[in-house]
């Protein structure tokens, strides 16, 4: 008898194969911005005759221009980064619940909204990196980034990043908002300068010897393993990395994700899009062409990514990270991070 993913797989498969017959369009709203994705669209262009118009822009503009178009809106399809943004466009009310055996069975239940509105399909953990020369013992968790021990040492990005809202957000999740207030007081006192740039920045300030600790996103740090990262490729050696709270929750992850919009035109081609970014080939292509971690299980990694090592990835549902994301800004206000 064969196991159900292997028959929930073959349906996936052929549902894009065979739905070149519908054809049609698909109207995609996209904030991600990697050159790499186009491999995603023509693909699934290719395989379904579906043609993808696209409208590219920033998350927050693109939720309220959708908002603003209202009934007449175009869009099929948002696509963006975080579960910020995600549970942004939810309550923006531009977003519609999908029922699909597909995404039910092939992207885990954490990493979709509890009514179905919005999808995980590509993964980054939130790492802590360190100078491997001057840190004897860096920080094991993301509470400890807030030790006095650290004072002076620590590059992080500012409150208004969505990957740090994020993580904010799910250490209310974890430990409370009170236990969250004092952790964001105690980086803001560890910081070694103002928050500034990326998460590329961040690393690249233990490279020029500003702190000895940062906090980013896996996937910036593969990235310099895979080709040239101006200002960090050539001096990855002396950067130590730490999975953090493995002991505990395990290492926070951040989304790409995407949901189909309340007004449509085109939904049933956008639920085969959404179909197809859980499929092997286009979760094997975030990782390959934009280092990044699949969200389907069993799915391989990219070298790049896998030289990062086997961690504990947090499972908490971030649905539920999503509902404390208002309470993390006002506790970043509070503590006062830039």
């Amino acid at each position: 008898m064969l196991k159900a993913t292997t028959i929930l797989a073959g349906a996936l498969a052929a549902a894009v194969a065979t739905s070149a017959a519908a054809e049609g369009e698909l109207n995609l709203y996209s904030s991600r911005h990697y050159d790499t994705d186009e491999r995603l669209y023509s693909d699934f262009e290719e395989a379904t005759g579906i043609t993808i118009n696209r409208i590219e822009g920033k998350a927050d503009e693109l939720i309220a221009r959708m908002s603003a178009e209202g009934a007449n809106s175009p869009a099929d399809i948002l696509l963006t980064v975080d579960t910020s943004r995600l549970a942004r466009a939810k309550n923006a009310g531009i977003l519609q619940p999908v029922d699909s055996a597909i995404l039910e069975a092939r992207v885990p239940s954490y990493i979709q909204d509890s009514d179905n509105q919005w999808f995980g399909f590509s993964q980054r953990a939130r790492i802590i990196f360190y100078d491997k020369n001057d840190v004897a013992n860096p920080p094991r968790t993301y509470l400890d980034l807030a030790d006095p021990a650290y004072k002076g040492q620590i590059c992080i990005r500012s409150s208004s990043n969505t990957y740090n809202q994020t993580l904010l957000a799910s250490i209310v999740t974890h430990h409370g908002a009170e236990k969250a207030a004092e952790w964001a007081k105690g980086v803001v006192a560890n910081m070694a300068r103002a928050p500034q740039g990326g998460d590329t920045d961040q690393m690249r300030g233990i490279v020029s010897g500003e702190c000895e600790i940062a906090v980013g996103n896996s996937y910036y740090f593969a990235r310099s393993i895979r080709k040239n990262v101006k200002g960090l490729s050539d001096s990855r050696d002396m950067i130590g990395w730490i999975f953090p709270s493995q002991d505990a929750e395990g290492a926070h992850m951040n989304l790409s994700g995407a949901g189909v919009a309340v007004h449509a035109p085109n939904r049933d081609n956008a639920v085969k899009f959404l179909e197809y970014l859980a499929s092997d080939q286009a979760q094997q292509y975030f990782s390959a062409g934009n280092d990044e971690y699949p969200a389907v299980p069993g799915v391989g990694l990219a070298p790049s990514i896998a030289a990062l090592g086997h961690f504990k990835p947090d499972d908490v549902n971030l649905s539920e990270v999503a509902k404390n994301i208002p309470e993390a800004q006002k506790i970043f206000d509070q503590a006062g991070w830039e």
